[in-house]
């Protein structure tokens, strides 16, 4: 098949599209399809057999600079006049605008390809591809309704409940989008029930795919670090509950030689390193951030248990590169997050999102236990080689893009038939 495959931002390394968009198009080719990604910035990084066609937007949200102002030669056309207006009143345009000018794209290449597939776009020019004879499939990994619910409540202002309420207006869009998607992939059987319930899509046109561990992230060849704690995600973001495990810790650190490592770029000023400071840890917190992969497969395996403290997981891809190292996990019992790892005590500690003292009693008591981790690690790693694997991922899709053909032509044949028989 020669699949087009969409994806409005790929950062590399964290954030889950680069990830998914990297190793899943690897995949696909592997297995002989052809696969050109079209991708905003941040660009990902692809491997061989796999082309990438770059869809430029004005790149308002760019490190060091984000929510830069463009020079007057940067604005091509209307698109980006109103991506740059957009922002400037408190939206968040890129799923909309990259949209609209991959669907330019597509109009002018409908021909090369036999099926595309979004990677959460859900943007309005999408609903333009079916139209233009190509057949259209799409991943969401959650709905982006837990983000807006959980950000809007952990707002300190009313003019910031507002502000967030204006950036998440594109949540609406995808809603209408989801809704008229021909074929929809979940990460997990949570994230299906979600969508269905806070997006309306149908859910006899959902299938759970599960996501992938590439072959690289493996137990580590030397000692972990005694007493170092690891965790994984967006610091400034409530619904990753580090604020939950920041006073965790602190606790900890009253009683014990811990250290925490956070791979991660907080904001500068922002709340996170604020409440570091209020708890008087600057001194034993870490963060770690513009990392390789192999480094990164290095952090993973150094730390002595990891933690995942989110609110909310559609899957929680970092959950399971943490298992595959053999890390032993402290994690919510929230989303996806309990698919991910298994029963209680197998792989992971499940506790309360958002309870620092239950929280901090389970990383005493792996703290505690080093036989007890090891045994936790080696059943994560194994879980991991069972269930998770790109090629089998790769394999699942491109059985769902097959449908989402045959569907497609069968659906345009009967129109066509249909037409025949009126005239």
């Amino acid at each position: 098949m020669r699949i087009a495959l969409l994806s409005y931002r790929s950062k590399p390394h964290c954030g889950g599209q680069g990830i998914y968009i990297r190793h899943l198009s690897r995949e696909l080719v592997n297995l002989g399809h052809d696969v050109e990604v079209f991708s905003g910035q941040p660009y990902p990084e692809l491997d061989e057999g796999v082309r990438l066609t770059k869809v430029p937007s004005l790149d308002l949200y760019r490190e060091p600079d984000p929510f830069r102002v463009p020079r007057l030669r940067e604005f091509r056309d209307l698109i980006d006049v109103e991506e740059f207006l957009t922002m400037c009143t408190a939206g968040f345009p890129e799923p909309k605008t990259f949209s609209r000018r991959v669907a330019r794209l597509l109009r002018q290449r409908s021909g090369d390809f036999d099926v595309v597939h979004d990677n959460q776009v859900l943007g309005y020019g999408m609903l333009e591809i079916e139209k233009m004879g190509l057949p259209l499939l799409t991943t969401i990994h959650h709905p982006i309704t837990f983000d807006r619910r959980i950000d809007i409540e952990a707002a300190p202002t009313l003019r910031k409940k507002l502000s967030l309420r204006r950036w998440y207006g594109f949540v609406g869009m995808q809603a209408k989008v989801a809704r008229q998607a021909r074929t929809i992939l979940t990460p997990s059987d949570t994230s299906a029930r979600d969508i269905a319930l806070d997006f309306g899509v149908d859910p006899g046109r959902m299938e759970t795919v599960l996501l992938g561990v590439e072959d690289t992230f493996v137990p580590p060849t030397v000692p972990r670090v005694p007493g170092r704690i690891l965790a994984m995600a967006s610091a400034d973001a409530p619904m990753k509950g580090i604020a939950t495990l920041l006073e965790a810790f602190a606790k900890l650190r009253t009683e014990r030689e811990v250290e925490l490592l956070l791979v991660t770029k907080p904001e500068a000023g922002g709340r996170t390193e604020r409440l570091i400071d209020d708890l008087g840890i600057a001194e034993h917190v870490t963060f770690v951030s513009g990392v390789s992969q192999a480094e990164l497969i290095d952090i993973m395996g150094s730390a002595e248990l990891a933690c995942v403290p989110s609110l909310y997981e559609g899957f929680s891809l970092p959950t399971a590169e943490l298992m595959a190292c053999e890390t032993p996990l402290v994690v919510s019992r929230a989303g996806a997050i309990p698919e991910v790892v298994g029963p209680d005590g197998e792989c992971a500690l499940l506790v309360t999102p958002g309870d620092v003292g239950e929280l901090t009693r389970a990383l005493e008591e792996l703290l505690d236990d080093p036989e007890r981790r090891e045994r936790m690690g080696r059943a994560g790693r194994q879980r991991v080689q069972r269930l998770f694997s790109w090629r089998a991922v790769a394999a699942a899709t491109a059985s769902a893009y097959q449908r989402t053909i045959d569907s497609y032509r069968a659906e345009r044949r009967e129109l066509k038939e249909n037409t025949s028989a009126d005239r």
